[in-house]
């Protein structure tokens, strides 16, 4: 279906990392998801999302959930990161995929938890771009954390920056920040 719509997958799904943390950069649409979804069935991939809670709630909460997603409530402050961290620490095959924007729009601070979520857990990020330009989707090699927070994040921005959204005035430029 994707190269009927014309996108290409370049890199490889890492299938052989059975935990990571998989941030899908830049999130500038609506049709990010859509097309998400139809590169994890392209890949085969049983990876785990989270989504705002109202996305679980009737009509579609049964579609969300038998996609694997988990609902998050973001209408107050919960201890998010070390519940992840928990989650991996307690599988032996845990992929999540997260969108640092956290929304669909500009932001000038990306959401660090998926940085600390993989220190945490001691698992790699691992980069997925969108180039809507060109509709490919890029996987990068996974990262580790180091002992060097500020060096990582500079490092992170740097790979998400080769990203292009659907919108692309909203993508991550020299002035976000991790």
């Amino acid at each position: 279906m994707l190269k009927f719509l014309g996108w290409e997958i370049l890199g490889q799904f890492p299938h052989h990392q059975k935990k990571c943390i998989i941030a899908c950069v830049p999130h500038t649409s609506n049709w990010d998801f859509p097309i998400g979804v139809l590169v994890r069935g392209a890949e085969s991939a049983k990876v785990t999302f989270f989504g705002k809670a109202t996305l679980f709630k009737p009509p579609f909460g049964w579609l969300f959930r038998a996609m694997n997603g988990l609902p998050v409530d973001r209408s107050q402050r919960t201890n998010f990161v070390q519940q992840v961290v928990d989650e991996f620490n307690k599988r032996d095959s845990l992929q999540v995929i997260i969108t640092p924007e956290g929304t669909r729009r500009k932001v000038e601070k990306l959401k660090s938890g998926f940085y600390y979520i993989a220190k945490g857990a001691s698992i790699p990020i691992v980069p997925v771009l969108f180039n809507w330009k060109d509709k490919k989707i890029i996987f990068k090699s996974p990262f580790f954390t180091s002992v060097n927070e500020e060096l990582d994040k500079l490092q992170i921005l740097e790979i998400f920056r080769q990203g292009i959204g659907k919108i692309p005035e909203w993508g991550i430029d020299e002035k976000t920040v991790l």
